[in-house]
């Protein structure tokens, strides 16, 4: 049996806003986009060891991989019905990617291209969502609507579910840690999560605002934890240390619907702004706690729902709802924190 705590914050803060966004507007990134020809909700991209970048059609029902250099695409195909959500690249070049409605993880061979396929074990665990690996190549992944994170040990092919203590959470965004500790946000409620490895224990982290909705997450070099409050236009930032949890205003408020959030090797969190269009890359620096960059998407956007960094290039990759692939050129390629 998991045993399950509750765990409340003991101090929370909101911070002033940190920069005017007028001022930011004069550092905008190079953002690059290509359109993707099959369509389908294009999004959740992964970047393999030769620089290929794999992305989901999720309506469309495929996986495919687009090469920057050559700027042509491949289209891979996978069982009807799955709908895959999101698709990462394990350090081999493997392709794993979550079956968002036939409850399975599936693997695409980097050199047979062959599937291999995970089933949920457990009927109730129907939605695989969102996947990252640990230091280990072990996956971690969230299931929304089955209220449920999960492990998967590639060497064994065990699966095991943890459920999550609040009724219909909705675990969502996940990021691994150093530690190799799975973080995720519960999108169905005020709270963010996180489960012992090696007792897998759940934790619930309450939010001091109860109308809190973070919905993406990132982890930082430090060690805190940072989210996007969906409903209430912020950036957060956690301290798993002491508690405490601080927000940082968007520049559109209310009207933000921060969705896809990532941290660079700067330390700098890139959220994007949904709520608008164009949809907006914003940076924010930790260290210094400041607006560095507010850039429109070209293509719009329509809803940037998950990026990926890639430290060789300095490029954020991204996928849209307008179906194209694209990067946000965040730092020069040959410049290393």
């Amino acid at each position: 049996m998991h045993h399950r705590v509750a765990l409340g914050l003991i101090t929370a803060a909101l911070a002033p806003w940190p920069v005017a966004a007028q001022q930011a507007q004069t550092n905008p990134i190079t953002i690059k986009e290509w359109p993707v020809e099959w369509g389908g909700r294009v999004r959740d991209p992964s970047v393999d060891p030769q620089g290929r970048v794999w992305f989901v059609g999720q309506q469309g029902n495929y996986i495919a991989r687009f090469d920057p250099a050559t700027e042509q695409f491949k289209r891979f195909e996978i069982d009807s019905g799955t709908h895959p959500h999101t698709v990462v690249i394990d350090r081999q070049g493997n392709a794993w990617y979550a079956g968002n409605r036939n409850g399975m993880i599936g693997r695409i061979d980097a050199r047979t291209e062959q599937i291999t396929r995970y089933p949920m074990p457990r009927p109730e665990a129907r939605d695989p969502h969102t996947i990252a690996f640990n230091s280990k190549g072990e996956l971690w992944f969230t299931l929304q609507q089955s209220n449920m994170v999960g492990h998967l040990n590639p060497a064994t092919g065990q699966i095991r579910l943890v459920s999550m203590e609040t009724p219909r959470s909705r675990p969502y965004g996940i990021v691994v840690d150093k530690n190799d500790v799975p973080w995720f946000d519960l999108f169905g409620t005020n709270k963010l999560g996180t489960i012992d490895p090696a007792t897998m224990q759940l934790k619930e982290i309450t939010l001091p605002w109860e109308n809190a909705l973070p919905r993406r997450i990132a982890l930082t070099s430090d060690g805190h934890v940072w989210y996007g409050d969906y409903r209430r236009g912020t950036l957060g930032r956690y301290t798993p240390a002491t508690g405490q949890t601080v927000e940082f205003p968007l520049p559109s408020g209310q009207t933000s619907l921060p969705y896809a959030v990532m941290s660079d090797d700067r330390d700098v969190v890139w959220v994007v702004e949904t709520g608008i269009q164009p949809n907006r890359f914003i940076g924010f620096d930790a260290k210094t706690q400041r607006i560095v960059s507010v850039t429109e998407v070209p293509s719009g956007g329509g809803t940037i729902r998950h990026m990926e960094f890639d430290p060789r290039t300095g490029r954020i990759w991204f996928g849209t709802d307008r179906n194209t692939v694209g990067f946000a050129q965040v730092r020069p390629a040959d410049l290393r924190p």
